[in-house]
């Protein structure tokens, strides 16, 4: 019998990430100009830095409890506590968001459940859903990339368990306004459907101000964590909070899959919560204009209120056609479309990369955008 035969059926559900395909091919590169990783290109605060050398020199290298080190739930408990006020919201440290991400869906979707997803949307959603049994609804936000409640409305049926909202939003960088989250978050209320607000982004928002669904919905699951906020992805700390009867289950599910984030790192990110990141969250504003004023002109652009991302439209040819030539002919590494949507007629920008190449990726876009289809 062939291997292959063993593997399980949801395996087929979904592929590997086209974002790393993309990285694959940008190490095989010798200079490119890479404007596709999803990370910030700032680092770590030294402070934070010496706090992790300092939890490891001290051998705080074990397991912790599963919800995370005392000192770090307290710390954001009193936080979300501050925001919002809820008797019922607890709050436990997962490792990283994507963790958070999959023991929420896990704990909240059985077999046959719909969720609904916004399209375009983050590529792990799609395909955690697969993981669960469940089945993804898409809601399309094209052109704009803002939230029609009609459309939601139309896609909710008898069947439908779950509404995942990420605001700001990668990979369109849009920022839902209040009016939005406040009337989605009313829906799921009325319909008693369990909503997830992805709030890796919060710390990005450029021209408005930030709105979770929690403050309208008590029952939101929230995941939020510090990869982007403090140039940490790597060190993997995300957090949760909802209601205590929903953490419990993430919690319970996280002690027979990831038993928790690295305990150095959850020592460093108390030092970081106490860390002025607004001077990097200003840089990328700056870095976001840049973008914007350089395609101006030659990009059909709905400009991004958040996060570190511009959704560009293809001015010739699919979006895989378009960053095919991008990569083999100018080396320049974007991510098509078809990765985050039903369509393949945009294509992402990461804006989160130094001026000189955010620069150099302006010059051959500028020059692709002249090229015959």
């Amino acid at each position: 019998m062939a291997v292959e035969s063993w593997i399980a059926h949801r395996m087929n559900q979904f592929d590997a990430s086209g974002i790393r395909k993309v990285f694959e091919l940008g190490a095989k590169l010798k200079n490119p100009i890479n404007l596709s990783i999803g990370q910030p290109d700032f680092d770590v605060p030294d402070t934070v830095k010496e706090a992790a050398i300092s939890a490891i020199r001290e051998g705080k290298n074990g397991y912790t409890v599963t919800q995370g080190t005392a000192a770090l739930r307290d710390r954001l408990q009193a936080e979300i506590d501050r925001r919002y006020g809820h008797n019922d919201r607890e709050v436990f440290v997962t490792s990283g968001t994507s963790g958070g991400l999959m023991l929420a869906i896990l704990t909240l979707v059985n077999p046959g459940d719909e969720v609904i997803i916004f399209d375009p949307y983050f590529v792990m959603y799609e395909a955690l859903v697969h993981i669960a049994g469940g089945v993804p609804i898409f809601v399309n936000t094209y052109p704009d990339f803002r939230i029609d409640l009609d459309q939601v409305k139309a896609a909710i049926s008898r069947k439908t368990k779950l509404i995942i909202l990420n605001s700001p939003a990668n990979p369109t960088g849009a920022v839902a306004r209040e009016s939005e989250v406040r009337d989605l978050a009313a829906l799921a209320d009325k319909h008693g459907i369990a909503l997830v607000s992805d709030e890796i982004y919060r710390d990005f928002c450029y021209d408005r101000p930030f709105t979770s669904p929690a403050q309208f919905y008590p029952k939101t699951i929230v995941v939020e964590g510090l990869s982007k906020s403090h140039g940490m992805p790597g060190w993997r700390v995300g957090f949760a909070h909802g209601p205590k009867a929903i953490i419990q289950q993430m919690i319970k599910l996280q002690q027979y899959s990831f038993v928790c984030a690295p305990q150095p790192f959850q020592w460093a990110a108390v030092t970081a919560l106490d860390c002025d990141m607004s001077a990097q969250y200003s840089a990328y504003r700056r870095k976001r204009d840049m973008v914007v004023q350089g395609l101006q002109g030659y990009y059909e652009l709905q400009i991004p209120e958040g996060a570190f991302y511009a959704f560009p439209k293809a001015p010739w040819g699919s979006a895989t056609e378009f960053v095919t030539t991008a990569i083999e002919k100018f080396q320049l590494l974007i991510i098509p479309g078809n990765v985050f949507s039903r369509r393949d007629t945009h294509f992402r920008i990461s804006y989160a990369a130094s001026d000189e190449t955010i620069q150099k990726g302006i010059e051959v876009l500028r020059e692709m955008a002249q090229r015959p289809a």
